[in-house]
């Protein structure tokens, strides 16, 4: 079993004490009516996308999601939240250090020996949610996870989600596809973004994501036999029927869509197996960038 598989599959006890965790750290993460920009690097960025749509979907204020090294110097923020797995990454860093003395910052990481532990002024670790492998799974989902409990939007129903995802062989055909879209709506785009990118990372596939209804406008064109198209979450009226209208393979939401995420993690690992990759060692990535001065 590669380091991804293994820790693909711990995500549910990581989900159920990531919810647990997130009432010892209230003070550290955004309060109702703050104003908060959530801020990440690949995979976490996407979850920043994910937990903005969420919090603000949540009516506790307005909520915006950038990549690190996007983030608008002009803009003001009463906190300012950076996903970090690895508390290495050069553009996170360099952004805590910039917003120091100016806008409350908190860093959700999963190793607490890191430069990140000075360089923000809060701090949730969570090192039961490390991983060896270079391609995140359980870091991303878990910190989303503590970011929904802290909203009060998670459930034990999420976790059983979870282990259904892990449980349920993948749907027939899927494995074949020679190229993969998915789609998502409010919260559930940033889980899609996510999704390409695992398949990218681990598995050299060709994957495309989109916000659902844009599906329509121009990218359903690449649908045919052969390829997939992946919904997390409710499809849009009538989306279903047009994809299989093109012979490609439809894919429904029928988990929580953070379980879905699971399901797509696991696509990505039996994809690469498919095609001899090895997972863990994705060509030209490091578990972090670290850039010199």
């Amino acid at each position: 079993m590669t380091h991804v598989e293994d820790e693909l599959i711990s995500q549910p006890e990581c989900w159920t004490r990531a919810a647990e965790l997130a009432g010892a750290h209230t003070a550290a993460l955004p309060a109702p009516g703050e104003r908060v920009a959530i801020v990440g690097c690949g995979t976490s960025y996407f979850m920043a996308q994910s937990a903005a749509a969420l919090r603000e979907g949540a009516g506790q204020g307005e909520t915006d999601a950038f990549a690190a090294s996007e983030f608008p110097r002009g803009r003001a923020y009463d906190r300012v939240v950076a996903l970090t797995r690895s508390g290495t990454t050069t553009e996170v860093l360099d952004l805590l250090a910039e917003l120091k003395g100016r806008t409350r910052t908190t860093a959700i990481t999963a190793d607490p020996h890191t430069p990140v532990m000075t360089a923000a002024d809060d701090l949730v670790v969570m090192e039961f949610a490390d991983e060896r492998s270079v391609v995140q799974t359980r870091f991303a989902t878990t910190a989303l996870t503590l970011l929904r409990a802290h909203l009060g939007l998670h459930t034990d129903a999420v976790v059983a989600d979870a282990r259904t995802a892990l449980a349920t062989p993948l749907p027939d055909g899927l494995v074949e596809c020679a190229q993969f879209s998915f789609l998502g709506a409010g919260w559930t785009v940033g889980l899609a973004n996510e999704a390409g990118l695992k398949m990218r990372e681990a598995a050299l596939a060709w994957t495309e994501t989109y916000p659902a209804m844009e599906y329509r406008h121009g990218p359903i064109s690449i649908s045919t036999t052969g390829t997939a198209t992946w919904m997390f979450g409710d499809a849009p009226e009538g989306l279903a029927e047009q994809v299989r209208a093109t012979g490609a393979l439809w894919v429904p939401s029928g988990l929580d869509p953070l379980a879905e995420l699971v399901r797509a993690q696991r696509l990505a690992v039996a994809v690469a197996a498919a095609k001899g990759l090895d997972p863990d060692r994705p060509r030209h990535l490091t578990r972090s960038v670290i850039l010199a001065p």
